[in-house]
């Protein structure tokens, strides 16, 4: 109405309360309107909403009219009756207490109704749909995309039904496979866990639970997930009862191949906004372009701190940079739910030590075993707050953080001289800038009155807690290197291009 009737002033009149007999809570809520000087004007509201009821302009509104609020209040003073005052207070507090805790990171009450709802709704209809029944025969493996210690990923192709695989693949003059041919929306990538080799097995189940979990709970931080199968034959391609993933592509490039090119950060302008910026100079380009890497990271890392899940593996090698410009974590088979405690076992350590934390350990070492799942889940709340254990992956941004801002930390051999020295340094990073040897660029995380440069201080450091020491993904998100300075033009920019 306000902005239909911009010189209308309207009355408001507290003259009635409504009295909670059992808290004796007593809150004005009737308002009442003038309407004097809606008359010049109740043709347009006519024309817009209809004819308005005179009386409905001067109706006091009534609680006791929303029989929802009723009934509660009917129960709750039936549940009371026999409370003194200081008693029903006590219940309330205790009820609101309960609530807080029950819906506190990482989320007891959350992680129970997508345990025992959301799960088994996506059960049902992943099979309904077919996307639990997926079978060797639906794709076509194309080129090798990597390895790693448990599996090989590599492109593929979804064969459509009614559609020959053989039209989905184009031969060279020797007849053999030279690339597949498919719409985008039939790509997929395909991960062959290793048969015969320890660990593997468990390594794709866990990987495969991640997926599901994270597809329901925090979508929009890691490739899309289509399922699984087991390969039925053994062929050049495939050993029978080998467990294949697959997701949906996204993109065929991971942060790592783009910094491998010598143009990088610029090389993603143009895919990370859109467009590439005119009218900015190089240099404060590159530094937009860097912060909005970051703050994607680090927006997907808070997304699945808040879900309970710790991913302990991040690098660029494991964070995929889609089409749009979007950035999405992959590879989730160390990853650890510690609402449950799944994928966790002490003073276990399958991770990557160029990006490792000095603790080394998702949780302190002395930490023991946890409880059933159970119990693990209701004091899941208590032990994140005093362990802190999404502090692990914030070490490893801040390196991610390092290499793309710094162009000679990039490569493998002064990463792990960069890991030598601020070891030595007590992993004091302005130490080690006073110290090291390396000649580093330091400008794009000096721009903008060194903003950047303090941010990354404040993740590569000691874990000691969420409120001194390494920061949170939350707290990061908050530093003014996100909120201050020239980021306003990325964020409407990136908003644009998605």
């Amino acid at each position: 109405m306000a902005s239909l009737l911009p010189t209308t002033t309207t009355t408001l009149q507290l003259n009635r309360t409504i009295c909670f007999s059992p808290l004796k809570l007593s809150i004005p809520i009737a308002i009442s309107f003038s309407t004097n000087r809606f008359k010049s004007t109740s043709a347009k509201c006519n024309a817009v909403f209809g004819d308005i009821p005179k009386d409905l302009l001067e109706t006091t509104f009534h609680l006791d009219q929303f029989s929802v609020f009723q009934s509660v209040l009917v129960k709750f003073q039936h549940v009371t009756e026999d409370l003194s005052d200081v008693q029903r207070w006590g219940f309330v507090i205790l009820a609101g207490l309960t609530w807080a805790y029950l819906t506190a990171r990482p989320g007891v009450l959350v992680g129970a109704i997508d345990a025992f709802l959301l799960a088994p709704i996506q059960l049902v209809l992943d099979s309904l749909s077919g996307r639990r029944n997926l079978k060797r025969t639906d794709f076509l493996i194309g080129d090798k995309l990597g390895e790693g210690s448990f599996g090989v990923v590599y492109s593929g192709v979804f064969v459509p039904k009614n559609v020959d695989a053989q039209e989905l693949m184009q031969k060279n003059g020797r007849g053999k496979v030279k690339k597949l041919d498919a719409k985008s929306k039939d790509k997929v990538i395909l991960k062959k866990v290793k048969v015969g080799i320890e660990g593997a097995e468990e390594f794709g189940d866990f990987e495969e639970w991640f997926n599901y979990r994270l597809s329901r709970a925090a979508p929009e931080t890691c490739a899309k997930f289509l399922g699984s199968f087991v390969a039925d034959k053994t062929n050049s391609q495939f050993t029978k009862g080998g467990k294949w993933l697959v997701w949906k592509f996204e993109g065929g490039r991971s942060l790592a191949d783009y910094m491998t090119d010598q143009n990088f950060p610029s090389n993603l302008e143009s895919t990370m906004f859109g467009r590439v910026l005119q009218g900015v100079d190089s240099s404060k380009r590159n530094a937009l372009i860097v912060k909005q890497i970051m703050r994607q990271i680090i927006s997907s890392l808070k997304k699945i701190h808040d879900t309970g899940i710790v991913h302990r593996d991040v690098k660029p090698a494991n964070l995929v940079v889609t089409k749009r410009g979007q950035i999405k974590l992959i590879d989730f088979g160390v990853a650890t739910d510690l609402r449950i405690g799944k994928n966790y076992v002490p003073n276990r350590n399958p991770l990557d030590r160029d990006y490792c934390p000095p603790e080394l350990y998702v949780l302190p070492e002395e930490t023991p075993s946890l409880p059933p799942e159970p119990i693990a889940a209701f004091l899941s709340p208590i032990m994140w707050q005093l362990k802190s254990p999404d502090l692990f992956d914030m070490y490893s941004a801040g390196i991610v953080f390092l290499q793309v801002a710094i162009p000679t930390l990039r490569s493998s051999v002064a990463l792990k001289n960069f890991n030598l020295e601020i070891r030595t340094c007590g992993y004091d990073l302005n130490k080690w800038r006073a110290s090291t040897r390396m000649r580093s660029d330091f400008q794009i995380l000096d721009s903008d009155s060194g903003r950047g440069w303090d941010l990354a201080t404040k993740l590569i450091s000691k874990r000691c807690s969420q409120l001194r020491g390494r920061f949170s993904a939350a707290a990061a998100l908050r530093h003014p290197y996100f909120l201050l300075g020239g980021d306003q033009a990325a964020a409407v920019l990136s908003k644009l291009s998605f």
